[in-house]
């Protein structure tokens, strides 16, 4: 039996701790919280914290495994690089995982490499005097280089502001680093998704609809996801080229990917992010219900060596969506309130992170997540406009 070792059991790891067990590897889990919900469902757990790069390559060739999975978890992508380069596994290069994973590299990767993309400056904690704002034209965004689940990030509308947001950004920053970029003014939704490559090339992605909303504290944070997407096939065409000719230029091989792309008001497709693992908010199983691809399961195959060449580009059908539960105030957790109807017509499924009675905060960035839903829909405009105020059938009750 091939070991697999998965870097972290959060509550979004667990399907990939699940299926890895389904597939018949023997699991392992390591990170250093042992509560987490998905060390329960493995063969073994080892208290080393996934950022631990020499950490958790010492327990790799103590533990004679096969291979290293890291699935929905930006601060273990390069140790995973790290380690499967050191020990042979298949991998994408550590640096080129690197710049991925810490924005300001990649905004500088971008920037030389003529993609269109914000204007962008990072920063050493220490260097936060050296900020002239007078490089940009406000507003601008200040987020941590090295966070997901728009952790730390700020809009800076004013120059007083700055101070603030910059060290709001360095409380999310493992390595005390932070970037300030200009904002750009979307079309129409973002773009959330996940893709697939083998041998180098794009050959499966879906593209979601990113629903945010004016939130009394984080503007910024992601509530749903939504497919087909509303952008027109020109449009996502030129995105897959652009991602693309960044895996080529990256030289990025097998596995799965979480992508943020914005559409500029001259019609531009403009990469923010390529994560290099798959995406959180169950767009995994959001990508399965539209397309019937297994994305969970492909990017385990794909970090154990397994052939993945017959993946192949599917269209969505249908109307679905992954819904965050959340609450903008802080309390108890009593219970998630739906309505009947609802229910019966639209809920896929349900999985909370936080379970009745427990502490609920408000919803700032992705670590409140109070749980997911999974839902279908009858036609693009009723997914839409019921998105737009779905606390009508579905309330988080404190």
């Amino acid at each position: 039996m091939k070991k697999a070792l998965l870097l972290g059991g959060s509550f979004f790891q667990v399907p990939s701790v699940q299926r890895a067990r389904e597939l018949g590897y023997y699991v392992i889990t390591c990170d250093n919280v042992p509560t987490n919900p998905g060390h329960a469902f493995a063969h073994e757990y080892h208290n080393v914290s996934t950022t631990d790069k020499e950490g958790v390559l010492e327990l790799a060739r103590r533990l004679k495994v096969d291979g290293v999975v890291c699935y929905a978890s930006d601060p273990a992508a390069p140790t995973a690089a790290y380690v499967c380069e050191r020990m042979g596994f298949p991998t994408h290069p550590y640096d080129s995982v690197e710049i991925l994973c810490n924005k300001d590299r990649f905004r500088k990767f971008l920037t030389d490499n003529d993609f269109f993309t914000p204007k962008a400056i990072g920063y050493a904690a220490s260097e936060q005097g050296e900020v002239n704002l007078s490089q940009f034209s406000l507003p601008v965004i200040v987020k941590p280089v090295d966070s997901s689940g728009s952790k730390g990030v700020t809009k800076v509308v004013a120059p007083e502001l700055l101070p603030e947001a910059i060290q709001y950004a360095l409380s999310f920053s493992r390595c005390k680093r932070f970037v300030v970029e200009e904002f750009i003014e979307p079309v129409g939704y973002l773009m959330s998704g996940d893709g697939f490559s083998w041998n180098g090339k794009l050959v499966f992605r879906l593209f979601n609809n990113d629903h945010r909303r004016a939130a009394p504290h984080n503007p910024y944070i992601t509530i749903a996801l939504s497919t087909p997407f509303q952008h027109s096939t020109a449009v996502q065409d030129k995105m897959h080229s652009e991602l693309q000719r960044a895996f080529d230029l990256l030289g990025l091989q097998h596995g799965t990917y979480n992508f943020d792309i914005r559409v500029c008001q001259n019609g531009e497709p403009m990469i923010m992010e390529i994560g290099p693992r798959s995406g959180g908010n169950c767009i995994p199983e959001l990508s399965q219900l539209a397309t019937g691809i297994d994305m969970i399961k492909l990017a385990i195959q794909a970090a154990m060596g397994e052939d993945c060449g017959h993946v192949r580009m599917v269209e969505p059908t249908g109307f679905w969506s992954s819904y965050v539960l959340h609450s903008n105030e802080t309390g108890i957790l009593k219970a998630i309130e739906i309505d009947p109807e609802f229910r019966q017509k639209h809920l896929v499924s349900m999985e909370l992170m936080i379970q009745p009675g427990s502490p609920v905060k408000a919803f700032q960035n992705s670590s409140e997540t109070v749980g997911i839903l999974l839902l279908r829909f009858e036609s693009e405009t009723q997914m839409l406009e019921m998105l737009k105020n779905l606390d009508q059938w579905v309330r988080v009750s404190l």
